[in-house]
């Protein structure tokens, strides 16, 4: 059986997420890295494998069974993947929440014109944490969920605090509060302030002669981002941050809280969680994963924008119809 051939365009820390994952995959393979940056300069992991400029794409139609988009959000995804759609059948991992509504709109209506299959917000949140919150809910409609995350880095928390004038480098580490997680898991439905849910650890590397105390001012008063949040900045030097802080964990917590029964008198916990050493590459795990989902249903004639909720978990496993019913039902 051929494998799937998967395209990624982009080369960031997600995108060599989603390498290393099509290398433990066997019925998937890389086909070509597509770069805005020049070529030369692009390193690949896989023996092999064509980096091209970006501009090359259009020739590769055809020889491509689903590619991965490995840009961000706020600029990238919202032009690429409609964009890309036109040509190919794609996976993104947009992730800013409120604008999901209009990106699906945009993907869906290039993707049905041209006859491919679009997925949006692939990742583990929005993600794996929406199903468990979709089907949470589903199962235990009395009730409230709950949604934690971190211990982690939030790299673009991170890259806000980097851009103040006076940081050099930064690492911002999203934190539960344990006691509001402890109230949830005990079967308490309170409701909570962003404050009361998470707190935001801030490890920052100042240029020799910056103004320390304005930088934690900007960072603490910064709206969004850290306002909201108890906050605590700690200045480092780089080497401290090269040798405690080179890593990029996260995870997290869906909790729902509901309650069952005539009279609603016992009460039901749903919990899932992650662990995560390395975001980006559990990010490109759970993407290329997708992607294989993705290609079978463009081979199905399938066309549209499509989200997690509507995908079957079948079309994720390289494993066959009879093993699935055989070794995890």
């Amino acid at each position: 059986m051929s494998k799937i051939r998967v395209g990624i365009y982009g080369y960031g820390n997600l995108s060599r997420g989603v390498e290393s994952a099509i290398a433990q995959s066997s019925d998937l393979e890389l086909a070509a890295v597509f770069t805005r940056r020049d070529p030369a300069s692009v390193s690949v992991r896989t023996a092999g494998v064509p980096v091209l400029h970006a501009s090359e794409i259009e020739k590769c139609q055809g020889q491509i069974d689903v590619l991965v988009l490995g840009g961000g959000s706020a600029t990238d995804l919202p032009e690429q993947t409609p964009a890309m759609a036109k040509m190919f059948n794609v996976v993104d991992s947009f992730d800013t929440h409120a604008h999901i509504p209009e990106h699906f709109a945009n993907v869906d209506a290039a993707a049905k014109a041209s006859g491919h299959v679009a997925l949006i917000s692939a990742g583990w949140d929005p993600g794996l944490f929406s199903l468990n919150r979709m089907i949470s809910d589903a199962v235990l409609p009395e009730g409230k969920h709950y949604t934690f995350w971190g211990r982690g880095v939030s790299q673009g928390h991170s890259d806000a605090i980097r851009r103040i004038p006076g940081v050099k480098d930064a690492r911002q580490y999203t934190v539960p509060v344990p006691a509001s997680v402890d109230s949830v898991r005990a079967g308490e439905t309170p409701e909570f302030t962003a404050r009361q849910m998470h707190t935001r650890e801030c490890y920052v590397v100042a240029e020799e002669g910056a103004d320390l105390a304005l930088i934690e001012k900007t960072i603490k008063e910064m709206p969004n981002y850290f306002e909201p949040y108890d906050t605590t900045v700690t200045f480092i030097t780089e080497e401290e941050l090269k040798q405690n802080h080179a890593g990029l964990p996260h995870g997290g917590f869906v909790i729902r809280s509901g309650v069952t029964g005539f009279e609603k008198e016992h009460k039901q916990i749903i919990e899932y969680s992650l662990k995560l050493d390395s975001n980006p590459e559990f990010t490109g795990s759970v993407i290329a994963a997708y992607a294989r989902a993705i290609a079978r249903l463009g081979k199905e004639g399938v066309t549209g924008a499509k989200t997690v909720f509507d995908i079957a978990p079948a079309y994720l496993s390289p494993k066959s119809a009879e093993e699935l019913r055989a070794h995890l039902l």
